[in-house]
């Protein structure tokens, strides 16, 4: 069975009937989204949701998922989202899928967070995958510089040979760190940096992380405060 199809609808099961639920971007979320989209056919679950892509919207209203805007809807009481690496203290690496600053935006206001990923995904320390920063167009150039001066190797997007532009018009820069260290202390130097609109670490946010196996066994972890 598909591990990720396993994570992302054990997460569907965490919703309940009133909530107000964040929904995530990217190939393990959209199972989870195809999951709560059958618990409101089958179930008549009444939601109100907000996706952190216009590609998760999209599906969402495909599938009648009922989504609202920040002016009807304050605060989450649960996100589902996928992760492109996770370490052992719950810090992730998000944004492959070009979302991290909605993402973010979403896990800011969300009472109950919840990362599903494959094992592929689980690591000892971050920065395997190279981190994505999202920054303006303008003098993107000069924030490559910056970001090369605190020792990475940046890469800018690509999309059909040419720059991918965030659903917020956005650039992505794909920093290699090889080790991310420490997360935390890294973030902050980074947001420093002028042109910077949001970083794809994603620190102290993760309650629940689900993580599915190819063999079909699904293991189930709780962030203790």
């Amino acid at each position: 069975m598909n591990p990720k199809q396993i994570a992302g609808e054990k997460a569907a099961s965490y919703i309940k009937d009133g909530m107000n639920v964040g929904l995530g971007t990217g190939s393990t979320s959209f199972f989870a989204i195809q999951k709560i989209g059958d618990r409101v056919k089958n179930e008549g679950l009444k939601l109100k949701c907000i996706a952190t892509s216009n590609e998760s919207e999209k599906l969402a209203r495909e599938l009648n998922i009922p989504i609202y805007g920040f002016d009807e809807i304050k605060e989450l009481d649960i996100t589902i989202d996928g992760a492109d690496e996770v370490d052992k203290d719950f810090n992730l690496i998000k944004g492959g899928g070009g979302a991290l600053l909605r993402e973010k935006i979403i896990a800011y206001i969300t009472k109950h967070y919840i990362i599903i990923v494959d094992e592929s995904k689980v690591a000892e320390t971050l920065g395997k995958f190279h981190l994505p920063v999202e920054v303006v167009q303008f003098g993107w150039q000069r924030t490559f510089d910056h970001l090369q001066n605190l020792g990475c190797v940046p890469t800018l997007r690509q999309k059909n040979n040419q720059p991918f532009i965030t659903d917020n018009g956005n650039y992505i820069l794909d920093c290699d760190f090889k080790k991310i260290e420490n997360p935390k202390s890294l973030e902050a130097a980074i947001h420093e940096i002028p042109g910077v609109v949001e970083i794809g670490l994603f620190i102290d946010r993760t309650n629940t992380l689900i993580v599915g196996h190819s063999d079909g066994e699904v293991e189930i972890f709780e962030k203790t405060k």
